[in-house]
């Protein structure tokens, strides 16, 4: 009997730990985004205090609302599948290759992540659109094709599949493969029986994330599919901002979460069904130089796709900026116009540098909370759905959590208009699913036995956490960072509505000087997008030194 208790008593006082980590990010995730969100859609349904639910049948009835539905699905699919294709490799080579100037790569891989989607499609429209580069040496025109969506997602999502599946294959035990070689299976069958299942909750993250990404694509699609495409995303906007048509919008979105609350549901079923206790060892010794000429030609395909597919597109969007003569576009950046801005537009960086800091300090709070929480053994449902529910920000139109910022956050005791910390707090809400996603299958595969041989010895939950858990997945929580910090940098959809005009962002800047005419305009926008993408490199290149310098003096 004494037994018994000492067995059940340890679990009450998990149960209170998991809910005690749990209680800041689900109140963070009910104030800043259920609850905008909800407002939005009332606004939409409810017409002189009466709910017009008939409505939802009348807009899916409608002819061109179940295309929209098939192309944005299936434009997603084959992004996904096509970015996991090209990038799986890369994620090899930068986990367990070394080779001069691998730290460099590794951040420039990450800079189209941060590209604001209007300048990105702006850049391949250069590329493959009319007298773009395919066009002068080829006669090859790829805009208003599905092929330069997908090209142009595959662009934006490289990094997410190289640092999420590269951060945990970086860290698996390189002598387990062997030792199924030495049992005689060959290097596929090797890696597909022992590596694979391994990176199989991480493989899924980074699909995942791809997935909700292209799911919701909106300037990619506007700018290169043309008025032949549209997406959920797409039209949500165009029944917004053009139509004024809320109720559309509102059904739309509340197709949008259906849709990816359905996707999280299936994904985490298959995560917990692959879940297992992995071997991590020290990322520094795992890491080798090339042998033999099938690595050699890996490492020089990969470099050449990184080359043609990712650098191509940036080093347009440089040239364009030094097309004036001198730097005519950046000395105009330091200048007011009167018009657009109502301070240089130079300030833009400040802004979005002082913003992505608080906002990566808040996602990588309510993110690694969250994380320890879904990490803790025996989770039930109800942990499982807010594993699911964590992903939404990621799905639901940014339009719509901008607007719900507005309409919500206007009044005591949340009157937040006139507050610097809006800002953050909406690129938080992006900021934390990379948290989440990237934390949580190194902290499963952490061996529970460490955290219970702490408990016993009588360490606090905090301290367990401390001793235990930090030293071993601390290299995820920096990639985790730095991917907080590379989407606060890039957020445009939300900040858009809540940015002050006298503290534009980045993304805002570019956006409001590509929507004016003349080229002028085009070319500060070009020279911003360069200033933006050199602050992200530089902040990569921090990032990459900081996680590496403490496994070169022998720490784990």
């Amino acid at each position: 009997m004494d037994i018994a208790r000492t067995e059940v008593a340890p679990r009450p006082r998990g149960n209170a730990a998991r809910l005690g980590l749990m209680a800041l990010p689900v109140a963070f995730f009910a104030v800043f985004f259920a609850y905008p969100v909800a407002a939005i859609v009332a606004r939409g349904l409810r017409i002189d205090g009466a709910w017009h639910l008939g409505r939802i049948t009348e807009v899916l009835a409608e002819p061109g609302v179940g295309q929209v539905l098939w192309f944005t699905t299936w434009q997603a699919l084959a992004s996904t599948a096509l970015t996991l294709l090209v990038a799986l490799p890369g994620a090899y080579v930068f986990a367990r290759l070394d080779f001069p100037g691998k730290r460099m790569l590794r951040a420039v891989v990450t800079v189209p992540f941060v590209l604001p989607t209007v300048v990105v499609g702006t850049a391949f429209l250069a590329l493959v659109g009319r007298g773009g580069l395919l066009d002068d040496l080829w006669g090859v025109r790829l805009d208003g094709t599905v092929w330069a969506v997908l090209l142009a997602h595959v662009f934006f999502n490289y990094a997410v599949v190289v640092r999420t599946v590269g951060g945990l294959w970086a860290q698996l035990d390189p002598r387990q493969e062997e030792a199924a070689r030495m049992l005689g299976a060959s290097r596929l069958t090797a890696w597909r029986t022992v590596t694979l299942p391994a990176l199989g909750p991480a493989v899924a993250a980074a699909a995942l994330m791809v997935f909700l990404f292209t799911f919701t694509s909106f300037g990619v699609v506007q700018i290169l599919g043309g008025p032949g495409f549209s997406t959920i995303e797409v039209e949500i906007y165009r029944q917004t901002s053009q139509i004024f048509d809320l109720s559309t919008a509102a059904v739309l979105t509340l197709v949008q979460f259906a849709a990816v609350g359905a996707i999280l549901g299936v994904h985490a079923w298959t995560v917990r069904r692959g879940e297992s206790t992995l071997r991590l060892v020290d990322a520094a010794r795992t890491a080798r130089t090339p042998r033999g000429a099938g690595q050699r030609a890996l490492l020089g395909a990969v470099l050449a796709t990184i080359a043609v597919l990712l650098v191509l597109p940036l080093a347009v969007l440089v040239a364009r900026s030094f097309d004036a003569p001198g730097f005519g576009y950046y000395t105009a950046l330091t200048r007011t116009d009167g018009g657009t801005f109502l301070v240089a537009p130079i300030e833009a960086v400040g802004n979005s540098l002082r913003y992505a800091v608080a906002a990566t300090l808040i996602a990588v709070l309510i993110g690694s909370l969250a994380a320890a929480a879904l990490a803790r053994k025996g989770a039930g449902r109800l942990v499982r759905g807010f594993d699911a529910l964590l992903m939404l920000p990621l799905g639901v139109s940014a339009v719509t959590v901008g607007f719900g910022f507005l309409i919500t956050l206007d009044e005591p005791p949340l009157d937040l208009r006139a507050s610097w910390i809006l800002v953050p707090l909406a690129q938080a809400l992006v900021g934390a699913p990379f948290v989440v996603r990237t934390m949580l299958p190194v902290l499963r595969a952490v061996d529970e036995r460490l955290r219970e041989a702490a408990a016993v010895l009588g360490a606090s939950p905090w301290r367990v956490w401390r001793e235990v858990d930090l030293p071993i997945v601390r290299r995820a929580l920096l990639i985790a960072a730095g991917f907080a910090f590379a989407v606060s940098l890039g957020e445009f959809g939300a900040t858009v509505f809540i940015a002050r005009p006298d503290n534009p962002t980045l993304p805002v800047a570019v956006a409001r000087l590509l929507g004016r005419p003349g080229d002028l305009n085009y070319g500060q926008a070009m020279a911003l997008s360069t200033i933006l993408m050199v602050v992200c490199a530089v902040a990569l290149l921090v990032l990459e030194r900081l996680r590496t310098e403490p496994t070169e003096r022998g720490v784990v």
